[in-house]
């Protein structure tokens, strides 16, 4: 379809490796998860793992360990649900080209996927698009979390790195069934699925 809507001018995208950027897209994120909005309908992560990984019509996929990984992310669940606070509309695909730097305004656009969810997942969306690698990753949930952030939430959010991770790697697997090829970012996204499961299976048992 078509969407027709008031254009912006003068307008730009989050810088993901300015930190100045990255601080002031994260006070805006949180200010919005604040306001506790709700809606009648969730994002369900778990939900569209399996309606991608149904998209590929019995397809196998490309990764050899494509079951133990999948395995390995749905474990996390208990942790995650033992772990969320509360949910509210969260964005979901709170990347940093969505945050749209006007004058002295950050607007956030493209709510295609929202819902309610724990507003945590926003942060773990943001980081894997941007490709951060772990260092970046800890700096952006300090820059949310600026009154510091606590263990078992850092935790819980290297889970949804893990699970948002393999989510989207199914979705590339589908668009390359489609002919579509996402290179580096599609490597990437099943690397944060095998590598912040481990991760986050190491705080869990050294908590």
């Amino acid at each position: 379809g078509y969407k027709i809507t008031k254009f912006l001018n003068h307008a730009r995208v989050c810088n993901p490796n300015d930190q100045n950027d990255v601080q002031k897209c994260m006070n805006r994120l949180r200010q919005f998860h604040e306001m506790h909005l709700s809606v009648d309908h969730d994002f369900d992560i778990f939900g569209q793992i399996n309606f991608y990984e149904n998209l590929w019509n019995g397809k196998p996929s490309i990764y050899r360990d494509y079951q133990k990984t999948k395995d390995n992310v749905l474990s996390l669940k208990s942790y995650i649900d033992a772990h969320i606070a509360e949910k509210v509309l969260t964005h979901i695909d709170a990347v940093p080209d969505n945050f749209l730097f006007v004058d002295d305004r950050i607007y956030l656009i493209d709510w295609e996927y929202s819902g309610m969810q724990d507003p945590h997942v926003d942060i773990a969306m943001f980081a894997i698009y941007a490709l951060y690698e772990k260092e970046q990753i800890d700096r952006l949930i300090d820059a949310y979390f600026t009154e510091g952030c606590l263990e078992e939430v850092r935790t819980k959010i290297y889970c949804y790195i893990a699970i948002c991770g393999f989510l989207w790697s199914n979705w590339c697997e589908y668009k390359r069934i489609l002919g579509v090829e996402f290179g580096e970012y599609s490597l990437k996204q099943y690397r944060y699925a095998k590598e912040f499961y481990r991760l986050a299976k190491e705080r869990m048992e050294n908590d």
